[in-house]
């Protein structure tokens, strides 16, 4: 078969022939090496028609790709076409009803700096080149989160393409129920999503950024900064958010970092983040400067890629002193060939609890932050201690938390609609036999 003369397509087309394949198959966790028979790179929504009409066709698995950044690769897969959606790009705003409208392969980065350079926050995400489209309608945790929302509060219309090849439009008067699900299990379950309108927050001048490093921890060390976490999040001001980890690495051995974002000054973080700048070790950075100037240093923090397994779970409850050191104690030993291993609390409440569990998919709002668990090598031999690893550390945290955030996703769940989605999965799989009555939209851990 002649993809190109077969597939009326105006974008590019990639098999195992093309001397990028190698390069273009990749995602974002190097641990996932997947063989596509071809990756359809579309830039307009007739390119994502055309390339799913051809898939239903000719009876091709295939899998939907923007960022790439899906923790277990599930919009890549062997023997499969990915209608690969990452350079439709177009961004446009309406600042007379202060809404901004982007294609699905608009990254974070991207939207920040748009809307940065024209005086706007965003509830977007911490890592620059994660697609906006999956990091929103998965739920999208965010610094901005407990001020604004979760990315997926701010949406007011999606626009997708469904089994059938046919444009849907879904906001809060039109399919209302697919909206619904849209907000929280968005991801690939319903159709094609080509393009996204948010409510924008309200321009804002400057934001402060800050990091709290405590290096060379002990575990009753760690065990105690957990703890101050845990109380201050019970009356956090909202303004603020930040993401805490728990790590053991080869090169800073035990140690704990947070980065944040307070939308105020200086002089008022101290303030509030005073119990965390008191303990033993804390060595703080605060700087007061624009949104986007902000958002570009949290950015830092991220690399291009890294081989990885990880995953997440939401925290209602507080913990004792030995619950904490049990989960410090778990960071004492790397895997073998593990260069970080890390459990990491990122903040929830404040808006996010804000809209109850069944007014969008996302289930979880009352979590006051998710504790996720990650361990990173290099050498790709070392792939099932490091996975090990993880498993074991969190036959325990399954013990002391609920569900799974469907955004850091992990494949050997079993019962993965209930974990996910809690008591808002039995309505999902209504809309999903609505909008999908064929499953022409599956792939692992797809709504069934």
């Amino acid at each position: 078969m002649n993809l190109a003369k077969d597939l009326c397509f105006n974008g590019e087309i990639v098999t195992p022939n093309n001397i990028n394949y190698n390069e273009d198959r990749q995602v974002w966790n190097r641990a996932i090496q997947r063989y596509p028979i071809a990756i359809l790179y579309c830039i307009n929504r007739n390119d994502v028609i055309f390339a799913l009409k051809f898939c239903v066709k000719n009876n091709f698995k295939f899998r939907i790709r923007s960022g790439g950044h899906n923790y277990e690769g599930f919009s890549i897969g062997d023997c499969a076409i990915v209608i690969d959606i990452s350079r439709m790009k177009k961004i446009s705003i309406n600042e007379y009803d202060n809404t901004v409208t982007i294609e699905s392969g608009v990254q974070n980065r991207e939207l920040y700096e748009f809307l940065g350079l024209r005086g706007y926050p965003f509830p977007g995400g911490t890592c620059p080149t994660v697609g906006v489209a999956g990091y929103a309608l998965g739920g999208g945790w965010g610094l901005s989160c407990r001020l604004f929302g979760l990315g997926t509060d701010s949406l007011v219309e999606v626009e997708l393409v469904d089994y059938k090849g046919k444009v849907i439009i879904a906001n809060k008067n039109c399919n209302r129920d697919l909206f619904w699900a849209l907000r929280g299990a968005g991801d690939g379950n319903f159709g094609v999503v080509t393009s996204l309108t948010f409510k924008l927050p309200p321009k804002i001048n400057k934001v402060t950024v800050f990091t709290i490093y405590y290096p060379k921890n002990t575990a009753l060390e760690q065990a105690n900064i957990m703890d101050v976490f845990q109380k201050v999040y019970q009356n956090l001001d909202r303004r603020v958010n930040m993401r805490a980890s728990f790590y053991n690495s080869s090169e800073e051995g035990i140690a704990s970092y947070f980065f944040g974002l307070f939308y105020g000054t200086e002089e008022e973080l101290k303030i509030i983040l005073k119990p965390f700048l008191v303990l033993p070790k804390a060595i703080a950075n605060f700087e007061y400067t624009t949104f986007i100037e902000a958002i570009r240093q949290v950015g830092t923090n991220y690399p291009d890629s890294e081989k990885f397994k990880s995953t997440g779970r939401f925290v209602n409850r507080l913990y004792s002193k030995e619950e904490l050191l049990k989960l410090a104690l778990s960071l004492q030993e790397r895997a073998k060939g593990s260069v970080y291993a890390a459990i990491t609390f990122y903040g929830l409440g404040g808006a996010v609890k804000d809209k109850g569990k069944h007014e969008t998919a996302f289930y979880y709002r009352d979590a006051n932050y998710i504790m996720g668990i990650q361990s990173v090598w290099e050498n790709p031999i070392y792939a099932k201690e490091n996975e090990i690893w993880v498993a074991s550390r969190l036959s325990y945290i399954e013990t002391i938390t609920e569900g799974f955030f469907v955004n850091f996703p992990y494949s050997p769940l079993k019962n993965y609609e209930k974990e996910y989605y809690g008591g808002n999965a039995c309505e999902l799989r209504v809309v999903k036999r609505k909008y999908d009555p064929c499953n022409i939209f599956n792939f692992p851990q797809s709504i069934r």
